[in-house]
C-alpha cells in the first residue's frame, strides 16, 4: 500500500513538474508576441506594445482564474489552500497556469492587429471579456466540461469528433477572427490609405521582429508537446511535426515572399499555427506540407488583405492566426487520414464544421464586444493623439527617453 501510494505521489509530482515547465515555455511566448509587435510598429508605438501585452496578461490571469477556468472545466479555486493541493499535488492549479497561457494569447494576438491607434483601457476591457468569458465558453465546447454536447454532434454527422490537439482553431483561429472586427471598426491608421492609393508603413526594427519570432518558435514546443498534459502521454511525433511544419513555413515563405525577412519570420509562425491541431496524428512529411501551405496562405493573404481589401491589420493577425488557424483545423482532417500516412480517427467533415463554427463564434463575439465599446466609450485615439503616438499619448514616455533629455 505504501509503495503504491509513493508511486502515485511520484507520478502526480512528475505531471505537475511536466506541465509547469510547459506553462513557463508558453508564458515566454508572450515576450515573443511583444517583440514581434515592437519590431513591426513605428518607434512612437513601441512602449505601448510592451505595456499592452503585459497588462493583458495580468488581467487575463485574474479573470481566467476567477471566471474563465471554472466556465471551461467546472473547477473553482475559491476554497481553502489546503484543499487545492489535497489531490494530485495541485495538478489543477498548474493545469490552470498552462491553459491560462493559451487564453492570454487571445488579447496578445488581437494587440498586433489594432496597434498604433487603439485606446488603451477599452482594449484591456475587451481582452478581459475574451479571456474570462468568450474564449472559455468555446474552450468548454471543444476541450472542457461541455465538450460532449458539441462533439456528439460532430460525431453524428462527420463520423468523428472535432480534433484540435493544441489549438489551431481553439486558440489561433478564435484570436485571429476576433481581431478582424476590431480592425474593421477601428479603421486604418492615419495616412495608410489615401483615396485609392496604398501607402505601406515599413516595419521599425527587423532584429526585434526576428527576436519575437524566435522566442515564439521556441516556446511553441511547450505549446504543442506539453498539451499532452501528463508525462506518460508525451509524444515525440508532436515535437517533430512541429519542427517540420515550422521549417516548411520558413522555406515556403522564403520563396513566396521573395526573401522578405518579415514574411520569412512570420512563415515560421504560420507553419506552427497550422500544425497545432493535427500535430499528434500527422506524418512528419504531411506536417511539412501543412506548414508550406500555411506560409503561402500568409504571404498572399497578407497582400490581399492590405492591398486589395485595404484592411490595416498591422501584424497581419487575421491571415496569420485566423485564416491559417482555420487551415490547421481543416488540414488535420486531410493529413490525419491513414490514407495519407496519418494515424486516423479524424473526419474531414467534422474538421471543416468545427473550423467554420469557430469563425462564426469569433466574428459574432468580436463585433458584439468591439461594437459595444465603440458606442460606449470609443475605441480609437483622436487624430492628434494618434499623430503624437500611443507611447507619448498613453504612457507619457517614448521608447528612448534619453532622446528627450537636453
Amino acid at each position: 500500500m505504501e509503495a503504491a501510494a509513493s508511486l502515485s505521489t511520484l507520478r502526480n509530482s512528475t505531471d505537475v513538474l511536466f506541465l509547469m515547465l510547459g506553462a513557463v515555455m508558453v508564458f515566454a511566448m508572450h515576450a515573443g508576441f511583444a517583440f514581434l509587435e515592437v519590431g513591426t510598429v513605428r518607434k512612437k508605438s513601441q512602449v505601448n506594445a510592451f505595456v499592452k501585452i503585459l497588462t493583458d496578461w495580468a488581467v487575463s490571469t485574474i479573470v481566467y482564474f476567477l471566471i474563465g477556468f471554472p466556465i471551461a472545466y467546472g473547477i473553482s479555486f475559491l476554497k481553502p489552500a489546503d484543499q487545492l493541493i489535497v489531490e494530485n499535488q495541485g495538478y489543477d492549479l498548474v493545469h490552470f497556469f498552462f491553459l491560462l497561457c493559451f487564453a492570454a494569447c487571445i488579447p496578445a494576438i488581437i494587440s498586433g492587429g489594432i496597434a498604433e491607434r487603439a485606446k488603451f483601457w477599452p482594449q484591456v476591457i475587451a481582452g478581459g471579456i475574451f479571456a474570462g468569458l468568450a474564449y472559455p465558453f468555446f474552450e468548454s465546447l471543444i476541450w472542457g466540461k461541455n465538450a460532449s454536447l458539441l462533439q456528439d454532434l460532430f460525431k453524428s454527422f462527420g463520423g468523428a469528433e472535432f480534433h484540435d490537439y493544441a489549438g489551431s482553431v481553439v486558440v489561433h483561429s478564435i484570436g485571429g477572427w476576433l481581431a478582424l472586427p476590431a480592425v474593421l471598426l477601428l479603421g486604418p491608421r492615419l495616412g495608410r490609405y489615401t483615396k485609392s492609393r496604398s501607402n505601406p508603413i515599413p516595419v521599425s526594427n527587423i532584429p526585434f521582429l526576428a527576436l519575437g519570432s524566435w522566442i515564439l518558435a521556441i516556446g511553441w514546443f511547450g505549446f504543442n508537446v506539453m498539451s499532452a498534459g501528463h508525462l506518460d502521454k508525451i509524444s515525440g511525433l508532436v515535437a517533430v511535426n512541429s519542427l517540420l511544419a515550422m521549417v516548411g513555413g520558413v522555406l515556403a515563405a522564403l520563396v513566396a515572399g521573395k526573401n522578405d525577412p518579415g514574411f520569412i519570420h512570420n512563415g515560421a509562425l504560420a507553419g506552427l499555427i497550422a500544425v497545432c491541431a493535427g500535430s499528434d496524428i500527422m506524418h512528419p512529411l504531411a506536417a511539412f506540407v501543412t506548414g508550406c501551405i500555411a506560409a503561402v496562405i500568409f504571404v498572399y493573404g497578407f497582400h490581399i488583405e492590405q492591398e486589395k481589401l485595404k484592411i490595416d491589420d498591422v501584424l497581419g493577425v487575421w491571415p496569420l492566426h485566423g485564416i491559417i488557424g482555420s487551415w490547421g483545423g481543416i488540414a488535420a482532417g486531410i493529413f490525419g487520414q491513414k490514407a495519407l500516412g496519418g494515424i486516423g480517427g479524424v473526419s474531414f467533415l467534422s474538421q471543416l464544421g468545427g473550423s467554420l463554427l469557430a469563425i462564426v463564434f469569433a466574428l459574432s463575439s468580436g463585433f458584439l464586444v468591439y461594437g459595444g465599446l465603440k458606442k460606449w466609450v470609443g475605441i480609437r485615439l483622436n487624430e492628434d493623439e494618434e499623430y503624437a503616438g500611443s507611447d507619448l499619448t498613453i504612457h507619457h514616455t517614448g521608447a528612448y527617453p534619453e532622446e528627450s533629455v537636453r
